[in-house]
């Protein structure tokens, strides 16, 4: 026998996978049909397990974790409710591009099939909603199958891969030698950039006369920036971004317009419907960006450079199709790119940012002010939101920049995911400040991990916009349903009237009190209920050290999230503010 090759238990090869993965962090929950892998982890030094205290908790914070570092996020769950709960969570990640490779335990393989205790069929369950599902039938492809996982997971467009591992194949010897390299017949990730496309490309941009660029997630992903920042600079092109692209740009950026979508700027929506030109990196055109599909830039030849050969041309029609990573493709346009002449292209777009700004009106403490006032406080920071108005609110009136990096669920728009989605990049980057910007709804999805946050001491800066509803469905509710707010209403009881469309001076007190519970977990609690007191309650939990702090802000129970493009509607035609 070889001395390099010698007898060890899956269990034992799948924790030197991890060491030679170079994986440093493992999010994991154990069980009956993972405790093997936990016995060969026991006393690991070069591996951190981060127990979180709900599987869909630590998936998020794995998520968190990889897209905050860059790094594959790394799971392990038991089988059967183990599995299961990783689903949500699965999906959240790999509509968004985030590498995850995500371990389950199975019942040994002679039981699979015959509805053994806590057996279910989680290769089957997750396959459409990631990139790679397998379970592990023999020993002996162990080794191969999780060098697979990790690289399927972060080459091409990444994604999320599901290792099953039964319990058998847990126990039994085999060798130990893992592979350096691997070859996976019919896939081939595209990193070239092809030539004469991107001719097409030039040729059609130096041309135009009304030209932007619309930006991903993808420009985020490729962490390609810099060269997005340095291509717009050059040709003086205005820069227009989808939730996920926000801050590929600097916000503050002379040449960044705002977002596009159903609640985008008035500047960016009517740019992109007069454009001639549309230079598009790394979306796949969703419907949340593109209103109305018949009327999306319909006076514009579109430019698509997408990774994903399959998102190309799937919802909206293009001109130029350029399969390749982000980052490779603006390099070699940088190296082509010249100054266009659109001055009075760029006047045009700077008149409409001035003339209807994203802004609220009105006086007190709005969420624009709360989130102006955490622009102010912290210069260096990941901030992370969870879905609804909250996400909105800080995609409008956050200044990403270099320093400032936003974490969202956008494809999925999963309620839950901001808080552990903020432990695992506070994991992460312990250095630098986490802050979470919530709804009260989503954050009651989650909150079980506020344990989890007290006990690895990690000082995170949570910010609950409490209006009271689930506030992105009761203003949908409120503008075009006759205010019928149906099962929106979060301080609701047995004994309310069941036709209520509006707030109550008499309305019950809010379930639960924020900061008595957070109190009871062990970490630190402000509410805050006027304006002055924002910046103070901000500076308290900056300066906070080894504890969480959840700063609740009682905000306009009917507050909402404006302009808004109404469902069916173009993007240019858009409710600008509310009838009050």
């Amino acid at each position: 026998m070889n001395i390099t090759d010698r007898k060890v238990t899956g269990a034992e090869l799948f924790v030197k996978a991890l060491k030679e993965e170079q994986v440093d962090t493992l999010f994991a929950y154990p069980g009956g049909q993972a405790i093997d892998l936990f016995n060969a982890l026991y006393g690991e030094k070069d591996i951190t397990i981060i127990l979180p205290r709900h599987e869909q908790g630590l998936i998020h914070a794995a998520d968190g974790y990889a897209r905050s570092t860059g790094k594959t996020g790394v799971c392990l769950v038991t089988s059967g409710p183990g599995a299961t709960n990783l689903v949500t969570g699965i999906a959240t990640a790999n509509y968004d591009s985030v590498p995850l490779v995500c371990f389950t335990g199975q019942v040994p393989t002679n039981l699979i099939g015959n509805d053994a205790f806590q057996e279910v069929d989680i290769v089957g369950i997750t396959r459409s909603i990631c990139k790679y599902a397998i379970t592990v039938r023999k020993r002996e492809d162990l080794a191969e199958i999780i060098k697979k996982a990790f690289y399927i997971a972060k080459t091409g467009k990444p994604g999320v891969v599901v290792v099953d591992l039964p319990k058998d194949i847990q126990r039994e010897y085999g060798s130990d030698v893992y592979p350096k390299n691997i070859e996976i017949r019919g896939y081939k990730p595209k990193s070239s950039v092809h030539a004469g496309q991107i001719k097409r490309a030039m040729e059609l941009l130096n041309n135009a006369k009304k030209p932007v660029f619309l930006i991903g997630g993808g420009v985020n992903i490729s962490h390609a920036n810099m060269e997005m920042q340095k291509f717009a600079e050059i040709t003086g092109v205005p820069v227009i971004t989808t939730i996920m692209g926000k801050g590929a740009i600097p916000a503050t950026h002379k040449l960044y317009v705002g977002n596009i979508g159903i609640h985008g700027s008035y500047a960016a929506n009517t740019a992109i419907q007069q454009c001639d030109v549309l230079f598009s990196v790394g979306t796949r055109f969703n419907d949340r960006i593109t209103g109305k599909i018949e009327e999306f830039a319909s006076k514009a030849e579109i430019i698509h450079i997408d990774i994903d050969a399959a998102s190309i041309s799937r919802n909206i029609a293009v001109s130029v199709p350029i399969v390749a990573d982000a980052k490779n493709a603006v390099s070699t346009f940088i190296e082509k790119a010249e100054p266009l002449d659109i001055k009075a292209w760029v006047q045009q777009i700077n008149e409409w940012k001035k003339q209807y700004p994203v802004a609220m009106k009105k006086n007190g403490m709005t969420p624009q002010k709360i989130i102006q006032c955490i622009n102010q406080t912290f210069d260096n920071a990941i901030i992370s939101t969870d879905v609804g108005q909250n996400q909105l609110w800080a995609t409008q009136f956050l200044d990403l920049n270099e320093k400032k990096k936003l974490l969202t669920s956008g494809g999925l728009g999963t309620m839950g995911y901001g808080f552990p989605a903020a432990i695992g990049a506070k994991i992460g980057n312990p250095e630098t400040d986490v802050v979470v910007i919530s709804g009260d709804g989503g954050m009651q999805m989650n909150i079980q991990e506020m344990a989890t946050a007290v006990v690895y001491e990690l000082p995170i800066i949570i910010c609950i916009l409490n209006n009271g509803y689930l506030g992105n469905v009761r203003q949908w509710q409120e503008m075009f349903f006759d205010k019928r707010y149906s099962s929106t209403c979060m301080r609701y009881r047995k004994s309310c009237m069941t036709n209520c469309n509006a707030p109550k001076k008499n309305c019950p007190e809010y379930t639960p009190d924020f900061i008595k519970l957070t109190e009871s977990y062990g970490a630190n609690g402000i509410r805050v209920t006027e304006e002055k007191e924002i910046i103070p309650a901000l500076n308290t939990a900056k300066n906070t050290k080894k504890v969480p702090t959840v700063i609740e802000f009682i905000i306009e129970r009917e507050e909402n999230v404006m302009p808004i493009v109404p469902p069916g509607n173009a993007l240019n035609e858009m409710i600008l503010e509310s009838e009050d």
